[in-house]
């Protein structure tokens, strides 16, 4: 990972992992792209034009090598390998550097061997530690084993952390792993025990519970906030929960950063209801209102029957509309007599003026099917959009919940198919996901699909490209087809470089939100046609009156859709800019369907969020108002974004 080192002290140590991005520190001035041949470098990587990028990796000058190898990070097209491996051998640890980056991104097996090799040879130390998190991107198991037996220098073992995180996500076995990941946690390097912490707590199918003894020291006793949330998360991993519940229990007493708390909370989902019944209500009075709606949710899964009353009480009594809401879920999943609470929560639905507060109340009345009716009709006659994407969520939910009942299959069924019918994007797309959805069982439902087949050929691309695959995977599922196929996105919006040359490189935006104020800096160097884009769009005016349409706590607060519901999108799509930077807390990525299909909405990170390294493209970084992006909530205004003259 990439942060800001805080003494001179830790540069010896931090050195490899703790890679400083591009924007931090950026001095006043122009930007790089003053420079005619870097524009044509990025508008050959925004128009993946491979075969013209490559003759730039020959060039004599240092910057324009480094560049173009950089551009093969975001093309990322396999017939780059051959020259980008030899590169390896660039004469500049720089340019030997960002070789290591692209490679890592393109992800073949084939280059470990070549990156292993270099691995060896390198004396550089930056540049040895991007090879090695490389190294990790396209480890084959034996591969992944050799790293793991490595006992790696103090300077190496961060990156030596991250480089098993990043072999994490190639679904091999990893069980020789832990005991070095184990080891890890006890580094003197935050960056160390900070890949160590998301390797257990974030890799698929992995069960950290041989790293017990130093997850539980970890997580009460890390100095970082940061380390000690990713050590949380791996314990909702264990198998063998013996001790977890009263550590999670004294976390949930002393921890002062809100984000560990919530991880506590998804630690709970694996312990026995009564051993964590009194912690999780507890966090029901958190300060921090997404704490208290993550130990909602926990309820909504876990609590028992005989606790509906309790439920219903804690959400009448409930000030956040969020809390209440899926508490209201919760009471109705549990309770005998549900069709009193329903109508409880049918009457909040009437009164409540907050059109996400609606959508809200939809999703919790979709823990009863004798509400279908009524989640039907709100759905097609909303008002706004978030409202009838909940609405059919909601129904989605229904359709596939164990108690279904089956006489009602093909009611549900004509529902989808006038969702498909109505043209909304959010509505087809959401119908078309449970129509192929195996376990409801409805490829025979539909006998003729042929409105399937006009609902996808009405969409505009690449404006409603999430829409158009999700209608053509449900096609090609009904038709037995085992995958779709995805359609090139259009290349309809390249960079605007007077946008881009009118900026700053430490160009500054201030959000104006409902919350507070929010000060982005614009990573314009890294990501130009993002930042244009942005930049473009704000000058429009675009923002101004949108609302943060999706919070997930200690994850993003996401805004910038035009329908207010995630499904929106402007009639174009700018590429992905994957540069070689980390996301941390703080950090403004662009939202996407896909690779290439980014258009106009954004998020904001609560906290390190490394597996969306290298997949969405990082464009700015918050500089001031963090305090404000830990307190927004769905549904909170962008009320205007302005440059900073």
């Amino acid at each position: 990972m990439k942060k800001q080192l805080r003494n001179a002290a830790a540069l010896l140590l931090l050195a490899v992992a703790c890679k400083q991005p591009a924007q931090t520190s950026a001095q006043n001035g122009v930007n790089k792209f003053s420079d005619a041949t870097l524009r044509k470098i990025y508008t050959l990587q925004d128009e993946r034009k491979t075969q013209e990028l490559l003759s730039y990796l020959e060039r004599p000058e240092t910057m324009y090598r480094r560049e173009a190898a950089l551009a093969f990070g975001s093309v990322q097209d396999s017939i780059a390998i051959p020259a980008l491996t030899s590169l390896l051998q660039d004469p500049e640890a720089d340019v030997r550097k960002a070789t290591a980056y692209a490679l890592g991104q393109i992800g073949s097996t084939k280059v470990e061997a070549a990156l292993m090799e270099a691995y060896g040879k390198e004396q550089h130390v930056l540049t040895r530690a991007e090879i090695l998190e490389a190294w990790g991107k396209c480890a084959t198991q034996n591969g992944l084993d050799m790293i793991a037996r490595y006992t790696a220098q103090p300077e190496m073992q961060a990156a030596q952390a991250w480089a098993i995180y990043r072999a994490g996500q190639r679904k091999l076995n990893y069980t020789g792993t832990i005991p070095k990941a184990a080891a890890l946690l006890t580094s003197g390097q935050e960056e160390a025990r900070l890949g160590a912490a998301h390797f257990l707590g974030r890799t698929a199918k992995l069960d950290p519970s041989p790293a017990k003894v130093e997850l539980f020291k970890v997580v009460q006793q890390d100095p970082s906030a940061n380390v000690r949330m990713a050590a949380a998360l791996a314990l909702s991993k264990m198998t063998d929960t013996a001790g977890v519940a009263p550590v999670v229990n004294a976390i949930f007493r002393k921890e002062a950063d809100y984000r560990v708390r919530i991880n506590a909370v998804r630690a709970l989902y694996q312990l026995p209801y009564a051993a964590v019944q009194a912690a999780a209500w507890n966090a029901l009075s958190d300060k921090h209102p997404h704490v208290a709606l993550s130990a909602a949710e926990y309820l909504t899964a876990k609590a028992p029957a005989e606790e509906a009353n309790r439920l219903l009480e804690a959400a009448n009594k409930q000030k956040d509309w969020r809390v209440r809401a899926t508490l209201f879920g919760a009471a109705l999943a549990s309770a005998t007599q549900k069709q009193t609470v329903g109508q409880q929560i049918q009457q909040r639905f009437a009164a409540a003026k907050n059109p996400y507060e609606k959508a809200a109340l939809l999703t919790a009345l979709s823990k009863d099917q004798a509400n279908s009716r009524f989640i039907e009709q709100q759905t097609f006659q909303a008002a706004h959009p978030a409202i009838s994407t909940s609405g059919m969520e909601a129904l989605a939910a229904i359709r596939g919940q164990k108690n279904f009942d089956a006489s009602t299959a093909p009611v549900f069924s004509s529902i989808f198919q006038k969702a498909i019918q109505s043209g909304d994007v959010a509505l087809v797309g959401i119908a078309a996901g449970a129509i192929r959805n195996p376990d409801l069982n409805m490829k025979n439902a539909y006998a003729d699909r042929a409105f399937l087949i006009q609902a996808r050929d009405k969409l505009t691309l690449p404006r409603d490209i999430e829409t158009y695959l999700e209608l053509q995977k449900t096609l090609d599922y009904l038709e037995g087809k085992t995958s779709a196929p995805t359609p090139a996105t259009p290349f309809s919006h390249p960079i605007n470089w007077a946008t881009v040359n009118k900026l700053q490189k430490n160009q500054k935006i201030r959000l104006q939100t409902s919350k507070g104020d929010i000060t982005f800096e614009l990573l314009v160097e890294d990501a130009p046609g993002s930042v244009a884009n942005f930049v473009e769009l704000l000058e429009k005016g675009f923002y101004n009156g949108k609302n943060y349409h999706r919070v997930v706590p200690n994850f993003v607060a996401q805004g910038g859709c035009p329908r207010g519901d995630g499904w929106g999108s402007t009639d174009y799509a700018i590429r992905s800019e994957l540069a070689d930077l980390n996301y941390l807390e703080g950090y403004v990525g662009m939202a996407s369907a896909g690779k290439d299909t980014e258009s106009c909405q954004w998020f904001i990170t609560h906290s390190p969020t490394p597996h969306l390294d290298g997949k969405y493209t990082i464009f700015a970084r918050v500089v001031k108002g963090m305090d404000v992006v830990h307190r927004l909530n769905i549904g909170d205004a962008i009320e205007k974004v302005e440059l900073v003259r």
